[in-house]
């Protein structure tokens, strides 16, 4: 005889039953939302990176002359923004950046800020390099060349690197960097004219004597010259396209560059060195 403590006994196990599928199901299609989110990100990440890869090789077989212009010539006599390494150092006219000592791997990355794969890299892992410099694991030394001046039949590279020189004079060597990539052209080519580039000044927060300063030293072109001389450094280490990255001499792969957790490993085993 089935009972009312019985048929109670049921509906508690059924609506259990019930509940733990719902569970399950709930569980099951979290696992399959973290799944996608996660393929999604790999995607994007694989993504940034081919492009920066696939960028970088037209880069690399660009011609040097087409478009060629009348660009600023060389002279080891100009001076250098405040800090930035000379014509007798082994990374010439190359901008030391962060906190690390003499006995931390080193990282040169030459870059173009015209360069599309350049702006890819600096989205992707910009903070990851910084990081790196700013805690000491490494010796940042970043590499400016206006190689796609020449390309483009413009100046505009040679010009962004100068007012970056402006820039690092009055302490605003990174900021200055990261925001002229924040604010590279949708269009390869169109450059930066000089009041775009005080703007970019204003908008990482120069103002006041400050500004006034960076202006003069744009409209003077101080530091065009050393942008020049740069540049004769990347052609004369026959340096192909940007962006390219060593460590202590020894290339490191664009996809390693792009990845935060790659470049520490690399940096990490050089330092093991």
């Amino acid at each position: 005889m089935v009972t009312n403590g019985d048929v109670m006994a049921a509906g508690s196990r059924e609506r259990r039953d019930r509940a733990a599928a719902a569970r399950a199901e709930a569980q099951a299609g979290e696992k399959r939302r973290e799944r996608t989110v996660r393929i999604i990100g790999a995607v994007a990440v694989l993504a940034v990176v081919a492009g920066i890869i696939g960028v970088a090789v037209v880069a690399r077989n660009a011609d040097d002359n087409a478009n060629a212009i009348d660009v600023i010539e060389p002279d080891p006599s100009a001076p250098v923004p405040d800090g930035v390494l000379g014509a007798d150092s082994e990374w010439a006219y190359g901008v030391p950046y962060g906190t690390a000592g003499d006995d931390a791997p080193v990282l040169e990355l030459w870059e173009d800020f015209q360069c599309p794969a350049c702006g890819s890299l600096e989205e992707a892992n910009g903070e990851g390099i910084a990081e790196a410099a700013e805690t000491g694991i490494a010796r940042v030394i970043w590499r400016p060349t206006a190689f796609l001046d020449r390309n483009l039949g413009n100046d505009a590279s040679n010009r962004a690197i100068g007012a970056w020189g402006c820039a690092i004079d009055e302490g605003f060597t990174r900021e200055y960097h990261d925001a002229v990539y924040t604010n590279q052209p949708e269009e390869e080519g169109d450059g930066w004219s000089n009041s775009e580039l005080v703007s970019i000044a204003e908008d990482i927060g120069m103002s006041g004597a400050t500004l006034e300063s960076f202006s003069a030293c744009v409209d003077d072109e101080t530091y065009r010259v050393w942008a020049a001389n740069s540049t004769q450094e990347f052609y004369d280490q026959g340096v192909a396209g940007t962006p390219f990255g060593k460590i202590d001499g020894v290339e490191i792969p664009t996809q390693s560059l792009a990845d935060q957790a790659s470049l520490l490993a690399a940096l990490t085993e050089a330092a093991g060195n």
